[in-house]
């Protein structure tokens, strides 16, 4: 009796061996089968999250983050204890006391498995979670399963529970495309994660274990009573007291979707260096948590963003009233939620923000605007709105406010502050702006239309249109490298180019229509002139004109060669312009416009930095004109290597000095006869920014199809254009004095706050002479009617006047503009 007794617990002891030895050696069969699906400790040592690109300023000012999943990765020490114990609450309270694979929870879920006939439970840890995240896929799989036991056995083992823990907080999915609970806090809230609430941070943790089903923004109510769940789960840990899980349990669901906190808004630019981190690095561009530091300064971003906006906004209420985007029912005494309600459908677009009519009088409106409340729009910011008629005509001014609104119409509107709210509409024009650092080509602000978001067709890059008059420096720089000086005459009379009778005959105009007689280069640039300048580019060749060029950067064999060369016909960009201007800018050099600063990975590695070609004053040894073949040619197909391309040209990280292309003392004379735009020219109206260190030129095509301004300071160069994407015409006289050039002092203004004026030092090649204002002849001193002109040393005037040293301009021509 006593032997049995002994006997049955010997069996049992031994049958229990076996069935453990049975399960170790299939445990250990599995491991082996399983084994090269595993990730290897060097793997886990070298986890590659996905991050996504990061796009910043110059000085580190978040421009844009591009990428499938929206993830910020932190360290642990990094994430607030509070956040921290709401994730530990919520999903493995034991994680920093018990080891990385929890059997009992293993076996609970797999008997309710069975039970369900289906995978219902996970049993996981947080360690078993980070394994599943980083090197498995979610499939319900009892393969799966195995191989995340073993991966978090391994974790447990060589990492720190710190370690598998911040592992955890970056990998695990909060919906929305959020990976990690930094981007979860942007995402739901706006926040970094020491910015959260008790309540936020509980919502959060709440969100883990089923991300579709426990979105507080989808689901309020189910996530909060998971967030119950996680506030009861931190009192029962002792992390919180009673009286904080009651406030937390008591606080409204208030998450709202938010995008990536951005500081500077430059769209066009995020798009261009996507496209260049594509070219270079692939698919691993928005996946490998590069940082690109870019050129672009933020405050003149801003600026040029706000410039570019109101100056299409002026333009356009010039064309008439369009009418309201929207017409609602308004109800008497409707709440401000519900006239929030019916602006959501109208997204903000730039500088305009979408409102309702409540109220109309006599000459003002009362109007509820989105995100700022009630506001009044009066006579000033109404009277404008004309009613838009066809083929661009504009009906009678109105009488009163109720001629443009009603109670109920859904605008868009320019909020100043509540008592200064102007009316408008989307611009149907468009408009693009490049500005550069003169000395080296950096791109400090480029905006490449109205908004990113209505046209993603970038016109500072990718448009090609014509530059009208501001072509004309290019060549005039080229007179006066032949001989020709500010004081030099052409006649200002009608010219007939071509066989008379002929189908090819050209009867080119100036832009006013009026012509007279002999006028001074200098006047004919300021006033842009085109008879005079058809003329000059007469008496130059347009051979030379098109080889001499190419040392502003334009491509010889893009130019039409023909004599409407002279009006600017060729097609450019507002990049290449600038790239142009700096030129004169500078001093004489030719820069490449560069937009990248440096890229750095995922560690924050330096893995390109960009080494422009400078422009610089003053050194004892200068690059030589003839290396302009070798530098960077704007319009040049994309390479490999270590080139970045922007725009379509070729940035090389050379290092070098820019090489000069224009001597100072032509580079001096033109920028004078630049200012001389400005001083009494088409750019008078920049007359009013009391500066004297701009200087630039007007453009306009025909039929005012393009309006430009490209002007420049001696360190900052911008160019602006506007115009129509289907080549329509902006309307009779708004030409580039009256729709661009507002835009550019709008920028400049902002620009060149609080910096000093400078001028460029005269050359020591440079002579100042007095001459007749009429006939640009050399006069005495005591001549009272002279005034003060400068030549080049080496280009001094003779007593006959340029008429008679050159071939009369007035001569008939056979050469064929067609």
């Amino acid at each position: 009796m006593k032997l049995t007794h002994i006997r049955v617990p010997v069996i049992l002891i031994g049958a229990l061996l076996l069935i453990g030895l049975i399960g170790v050696y299939a445990y250990l069969c599995t491991y082996v089968y399983l084994e090269p699906s595993l990730p290897t400790l060097a793997q886990m040592h070298n986890v590659q999250l996905k991050v996504p690109l990061r796009i910043y300023t110059v000085d580190g000012r978040l421009i844009a983050q591009i990428g499938t999943e929206q993830r910020t990765p932190v360290r642990y020490e990094q994430v607030p204890p509070m956040v921290r114990e709401a994730f530990l609450a919520a999903e493995d309270h034991r994680f920093f006391h018990e080891g990385g694979i929890n059997l009992i929870s293993i076996l609970r879920a797999g008997v309710v498995d069975l039970i369900e006939g289906r995978k219902a439970q996970g049993g996981s840890t947080i360690t078993m979670e980070a394994a599943r995240n980083v090197f498995l896929t979610l499939n319900k799989t009892y393969r799966r399963k195995l191989q995340e036991s073993f991966i978090a056995y391994e974790l447990d083992h060589y990492f720190s529970k710190q370690d598998v823990f911040q592992l955890y907080l970056n990998v695990i999915f909060f919906g929305e495309r959020a990976y990690g609970v930094a981007a979860a806090a942007q995402t739901y809230y706006g926040k970094t994660l020491d910015e959260l609430t008790l309540p936020e941070a509980a919502t959060l943790a709440g969100i883990v274990q089923a991300p579709s089903l426990y979105n507080p923004v989808v689901h309020p109510h189910l996530a909060a009573d998971r967030r119950s769940y996680v506030l009861t789960q931190m009192l029962d840990q002792g992390y919180i007291t009673a009286t904080q899980a009651q406030a937390a349990d008591r606080a409204p669901i208030d998450a709202r979707l938010h995008a990536p906190r951005v500081n500077v808004h430059a769209p066009y630019v995020a798009a261009m260096v996507r496209q260049q981190m594509l070219q270079r690095y692939g698919p691993a561009a928005e996946t490998a948590g590069y940082k690109v530091y870019t050129t672009i300064d933020g405050r003149l971003q801003s600026a040029a963003n706000r410039a570019v906006q109101l100056g299409l906004i002026a333009y356009d209420r010039r064309h008439g009233w369009r009418g309201p985007i929207g017409r609602t029912v308004l109800a008497r005494g409707a709440t401000q939620a519900q006239l929030h309600t019916l602006t959501e459908q109208y997204g903000p677009i730039g500088v305009l923000i979408p409102a309702v009519v409540v109220g109309v009088g006599q000459h003002s409106a009362e109007i509820y605007a989105r995100d700022r409340g009630f506001g009044k729009i009066g006579w000033a910011g109404l009277s404008w709105a004309a009613k838009a008629l066809a083929q661009g005509l504009v009906g009678p001014a109105p009488k009163t406010a109720a001629d443009v609104l009603s109670r109920g119409d859904v605008v868009y509107v320019v909020w100043h502050d509540p008592q200064n709210v102007l009316l408008a509409q989307v611009p149907q024009a468009e408009a693009a702006m490049v500005a550069l650092d003169a000395d080296d080509g950096a791109i400090a602000a480029l905006v490449g239309g109205f908004d990113y978001y209505i046209s993603k067709y970038n016109r500072a890059v990718d448009a090609q249109r014509q530059p009208g008059s501001g072509f004309k420096p290019f060549y005039y720089s080229a007179a006066l490298e032949r001989g020709f000086t500010p004081a030099s005459t052409f006649l200002n009379a009608p010219l007939v180019i071509g066989g008379a009778g002929t189908e090819s005959t050209w009867r080119p105009a100036n832009d006013t229509g009026q012509f007279g007689g002999p006028v001074r280069l200098r006047v004919a640039l300021a006033h842009s002139l085109n008879l005079v300048s058809i003329r000059l580019m007469r008496a130059l060749g347009i051979p030379y004109v098109s080889q001499y060029v190419k040392r502003f950067g334009f491509n010889p064999q893009a130019l039409p060669q023909n004599l409407t060369l002279a009006l600017g016909t060729l097609e450019t960009n507002p990049l290449q312009m600038a790239a142009g201007y700096a030129v004169f800018a500078n001093g004489g050099y030719s820069i490449s416009p560069f937009l990248i600063e440096r890229i750095l990975d995922s560690r924050d590695a330096v893995i390109w930095q960009a080494k422009p070609l400078i422009a610089c004053h003053g050194c004892s040894q200068e690059a030589s004109p003839a290396q302009l073949t070798a530098t960077p040619v704007l319009g040049a197909a994309p390479a490999q290597g270590d080139a970045l391309h922007i725009g379509g040209a070729q940035y090389m990280p050379s290092g070098q000095l820019a090489p000069r292309v224009i001597s100072a003392d032509n580079d001096y004379i033109m920028t004078s006869m630049m200012r001389s735009v400005i001083e009494f020219g088409t750019g008078v109206r920049a007359l009013s920014m009391n500066r004297t260190d701009i200087a630039g030129k007007t453009g306009t095509t025909n039929n005012w199809k393009d309006a430009w301004f490209n002007g420049f300071t001696p360190q900052l160069v911008a160019s602006v254009w506007a115009g129509f994407d289907d080549d329509r015409t902006l309307g009779s006289g708004e030409e580039g004095a009256h729709v661009a050039l507002p835009i550019w002092m709008r920028f400049m203004r902002q620009a060149l706050d609080g910096v000093p004026q400078w001028r460029r030092p005269e050359p020591p090649g440079i002579v100042q002479l007095r001459i007749s204002p009429r006939t640009g002849l050399l006069v005495s001193d005591e001549n009272p009617d002279g005034i003060e002109e400068i030549f080049m040393a080496n280009h001094l005037p003779s007593g006959r006047g340029a008429l008679a040293q050159r071939p009369n301009p007035n001569q008939a021509s056979a050469e064929s503009i067609f």
